[in-house]
């Protein structure tokens, strides 16, 4: 019989699972997001995300069967994200998933957070080996090279924010509520996405990423136009929206640069490669993948990006995840424990 994987992602605000048919494909993905309880905080408040986990888990997984039309005990295998993340989401997630697959005599695997990410691209596409995958959120920035189901390389990471962090950080200076990066790039769009201020890209070496500067850049120049005051933490020109606008195009043009540079860099060291995936949060974004979109077309390569509701934190691609971990039969034993 075909196997059914029952996927939990609790890693930061969202509260998600999924039910993934091995030969159907995803056949539920429910999400419950947390976004209205942290706006206030300017981003995810821990101790609040992890109290709604608890809250809403049970709910979640009842109507993620319900959805996908099945109960419990048509399920195989019970997966959930067991790293990296906040450590009391995560543990929501993780105590409820062995307490429900020992209750219910089901396998139980733990998934990296972000190898769920990065092989998110391919529940909907079939995307050749070797390619590059890259990841980028608000808490993480990632390259990998990825050689088969399971088999990766991470190639360079964040050494500081990540890209969607400093979107989130660069909007709250100007007074929009979190999360950041969609009103980013709403207002790059009105400037016609053009680079007005040439904010520095940052001259770390490899594939690692740095976001850090370009938040601090932005700061510095909006101080020395005296458009931001640091004792109050406040943008004092609400009314000047052209200086909003090309702030933001400036900016999402910087980080689109370093991506782009990033990703030239490793073809240059692994011209096997025959794709580009990009996934995550920042992966919505409408001008990063037009620009990956052109880049890849000119190098003779394929690109592969996954529907918005697969970008974002989601069940989905760790059931998706868990089904081919199941395949190589890599289960977890019910001391599987939470790591940041």
């Amino acid at each position: 019989m075909a196997r059914i994987t029952l996927g939990i992602e609790t890693s930061c605000d969202e509260t998600a699972a999924a039910v993934y048919h091995e030969q159907k494909g995803v056949l539920s993905n429910v999400l419950f997001s947390q976004i209205s309880s942290h706006v206030e905080f300017g981003g995810v408040l821990p101790e609040v995300a992890s109290r709604r986990q608890l809250e809403k888990i049970n709910t979640i997984i009842e109507e993620t069967l319900s959805v996908a039309g099945i109960e419990l005990r048509d399920i195989d295998v019970i997966a959930v994200t067991h790293k990296p993340g906040l450590p009391g989401s995560l543990l929501a997630g993780v105590c409820f998933a062995k307490g429900l697959a020992f209750a219910s005599g089901k396998k139980l695997i733990g998934i990296n957070h972000l190898e769920g990410h990065a092989f998110s691209p391919l529940i909907e596409h079939r995307v050749p080996f070797p390619h590059l995958s890259l990841t980028a959120s608000g808490g993480h920035t990632a390259l990998y090279l990825i050689e088969d189901f399971g088999v990766y390389t991470l190639l360079g990471e964040t050494i500081d924010d990540a890209a969607g962090e400093a979107f989130d950080k660069i909007a709250r200076f100007m007074h929009y509520e979190y999360p950041g990066g969609p009103k980013i790039e709403s207002l790059a769009r009105q400037a016609n996405f053009k680079d007005y201020f040439h904010y520095p890209r940052p001259m770390n070496k490899g594939l690692t990423f740095s976001f850090s500067g370009l938040k601090t850049a932005v700061l510095y120049d909006l101080i020395k136009r005296n458009a931001f005051d640091m004792t109050t933490k406040t943008f004092l020109k609400k009314e000047d929206d052209v200086l909003k606008q090309q702030i933001a195009s400036s900016v999402l043009v910087c980080v689109n640069d370093i991506f782009i540079n990033k990703i030239k860099q490793a073809l240059e060291q692994f011209p096997q490669v025959k794709a580009i995936t990009f996934a995550g949060g920042v992966a919505c974004n409408k001008f990063i993948k037009q620009s990956f979109q052109e880049f890849a077309n000119k190098h003779n390569i394929t690109f592969f990006a996954p529907s918005p509701q697969y970008c974002t934190d989601n069940g989905a691609m760790i059931a998706f995840v868990g089904n081919y971990k199941a395949e190589q039969g890599k289960y977890s034993n019910f001391d599987l424990d939470i790591l940041r």
